[in-house]
């Protein structure tokens, strides 16, 4: 039998600017995992079980360009092996679907890792975030690779389109409590309407991706060297920068209003927008009354996440 785990994501900072070159930050969410296990079937064939979605079938009888077909068939092809007669290959998942949390990448992570380690070939972390990736373009059709990334390393990264992704540590942990509105994120429709904002006015909106870069820039540098708190301001400037991009929304708003007014060094909305999560950076401690002050706002659930503990090996 063979196990492996990776964690979610959030995006700290750069959503929609990165879009048009500016860099972007994202970092693990250890609090929420993807697990698979890998062991002996008892027929034979390749038996899927993954309860959270639903599925109980044998590999064939779905289709190859499934994600979870096509993580096994890379990790089969990259061996250079064939699958044993019989398996069985069980999959859980505390990571909410389509929440913007990287719930697909994070499952084929897992599975990768867990599927080589069974076949005696446990792969190098370089070689699962790339197929990883392969499967992302089944999810995504051109992911920017910032989700298989940041899972497969469980460590921060950097990310400027065309250019290789980064990882970095953590100068100190720091906490994040996410809070999800319950409104499906339109992410297509938001980049399209900023798109459509960009084309009509983009003087105005070059400077404010100007500046949303410069705030990523700064927070890379301050999680670096340790100087957690000082991310709140950023996280307060950026939010108030999306909102001119028009892709905050009243439920967004009212959860990092209710954020700060409970203490949170700063708030902002993260991912597409228009829905989907905001994130607030809190003192440790204040966990409590920032969580129930965003349950009280509207939050459907809440999730708090300590960044820079949990590194991958």
């Amino acid at each position: 039998m063979s196990t492996a785990s990776a964690p979610g994501k959030i995006i700290l900072f750069g959503e929609h600017a990165v879009v048009y070159g500016r860099p972007a930050l994202a970092v693990p969410v250890t609090q929420v995992q993807a697990t698979v296990t890998v062991e002996a079937g008892a027929e034979p064939g390749v038996w899927l079980e993954a309860p959270d979605i639903d599925l109980h079938c044998f590999l064939s009888a779905i289709p190859a360009d499934h994600p979870l077909a096509a993580a096994v068939y890379h990790v089969v092809a990259a061996l250079g092996v064939s699958l044993p007669e019989a398996l069985k290959i069980r999959i859980h998942s505390t990571i909410p679907v389509a929440s913007g949390l990287g719930s697909g990448a994070a499952v084929s992570v897992a599975l990768i890792r867990a599927l080589s380690a069974f076949l005696g070939q446990p792969l190098p972390d370089e070689r699962v975030s790339a197929l990883a990736y392969e499967v992302e373009k089944i999810h995504h059709g051109t992911p920017s690779g910032i989700d298989n990334t940041v899972i497969t390393y469980a460590r921060p990264v950097y990310f400027v389109k065309g250019r290789p992704i980064e990882t970095f540590h953590a100068g100190q942990p720091f906490s994040l409590v996410i809070a999800d509105t319950g409104i499906p994120a339109p992410t297509r429709e938001a980049v399209g309407d900023v798109r459509k904002l960009w084309e009509a006015h983009p003087e105005e909106c070059e400077k404010i991706f100007d500046e949303i870069g410069q705030i990523a820039d700064l927070a890379r540098q301050k999680i670096t060297s340790g100087e957690w708190q000082a991310l709140g301001e950023l996280m307060d400037r950026n939010h108030l920068l999306l909102r001119q991009l028009t892709v905050s929304c009243p439920a967004l708003d009212r959860l990092v209003q209710a954020a700060r007014q409970a203490g949170a060094l700063g708030a902002k909305l993260s991912g597409g927008g228009r829905g989907g999560n905001m994130i607030a950076l809190i003192d440790k401690e204040n966990a409590p009354a920032v969580t129930e002050a965003l349950k009280s706002a509207g939050a459907r659930r809440t999730i708090v996440t300590q960044v820079g503990e949990i590194t991958a090996g």
